[in-house]
């Protein structure tokens, strides 16, 4: 710690990991490897197949290879760190590197937010006004709504990395959580926290849950639409478009609403929350190209052609 006054400033976090464990954990630092390196190359296939395929050139496939490239940097913004924990049993990081790690997290989980309600205003698009979708999300309007989603994400990252580093923090310095995050810290600080509080919640509010709100009312007429084909294959064939979607999203929210609607007031980390934060940063990342690459003909069949093999069915 360095002095500033008669105040003690915390100038390195120890980050507890899954557990407060001091021994290497051998075991975990492979399952989570492991998972890690699927995620990895799976969004890299996914990103290949769609680049290499003339057929994936379309709105839905753009902005599903964004996703792709999220997951990679969203999984690699906390999973490197956490093995490192784990096969060394070293959990000290500075404050700088503390900001950063939250910066980088805050950036994608928000841009993630943002470009899954893009994917569902692209399928009620594709679904309710099929004869001008082209026109509607024509190359520039995706452009510009993928560009927003970043934006929205750095905007998002700024926020939250000033409101962090103008809190003091004179000890303790233990960060209870796998990586540097805006609650865990909050719960350190020995200055007043209400406004970076209100920050926050604003954020959760307008970021998390306006998108989720957007994406629920756009399934709503989806659903609607859906209803008044005349066919119960047709109906199903509609369904199916929206099914990978649907499930990543029910997947990345359901697990971050647990997360972060949690009692603001104690900010406890114990034990369930913490694995629910691995399903939405760890494990959503590595499943969203496998739901998409297994309930989707089209990326299968680019799949199969540029392997060339006839064993994907």
């Amino acid at each position: 710690m360095a002095k500033t006054g008669n105040q003690s400033s915390v100038s390195i976090f120890l980050v507890v990991g899954l557990c407060d464990a001091k021994d290497p954990q051998v075991l975990l630092f492979l399952v989570f490897l492991g998972i890690y390196l699927i995620t990895v190359v799976g969004n890299i296939v996914i990103l290949s197949v769609i680049t290499s395929s003339q057929r994936l050139h379309t709105p839905m496939y753009f902005f599903l290879a964004n996703l792709s490239i999220i997951d990679i940097i969203f999984s690699s913004v906390t999973v490197p760190n956490l093995l490192f924990i784990l096969v060394t049993g070293q959990k000290a990081v500075s404050f700088s590197g503390c900001v950063t790690q939250l910066s980088f997290f805050q950036f994608f989980v928000v841009a993630e937010c943002y470009l899954l309600a893009v994917m569902a205003y692209d399928r009620y698009v594709a679904i309710c006004f099929p004869l001008n979708y082209t026109l509607i999300v024509s190359r520039e309007v995706r452009f510009r709504m993928v560009l927003s989603c970043w934006a929205c994400g750095l905007v998002n990252s700024v926020v939250q990395a000033i409101s962090i580093s103008c809190l003091d923090f004179c000890g303790p310095n233990k960060v209870d959580h796998f990586f540097c995050d805006v609650t865990p810290l909050f719960k350190l600080s020995c200055s007043d926290t209400k406004l970076g509080e209100a920050i926050f919640l604003f954020v959760v509010a307008v970021a998390g849950m306006g998108p989720l709100t957007f994406i629920l009312v756009t399934y709503g007429r989806i659903i609607a639409a859906v209803t008044k084909i005349s066919t119960s294959r047709g109906r199903q064939k509609t369904f199916s478009t929206c099914a990978s979607h649907f499930t990543v999203v029910a997947l990345y929210y359901g697990s971050g609403i647990f997360s972060y609607i949690w009692p603001s007031s104690t900010y406890a980390m114990d034990k369930d929350v913490k694995v629910v934060a691995v399903l939405y940063t760890i494990m959503t990342p590595m499943l969203n190209p496998i739901i998409y690459s297994l309930r989707n003909r089209e990326v299968k069949r680019a799949l199969k052609k540029m392997l060339g093999s006839k064993n994907i069915h």
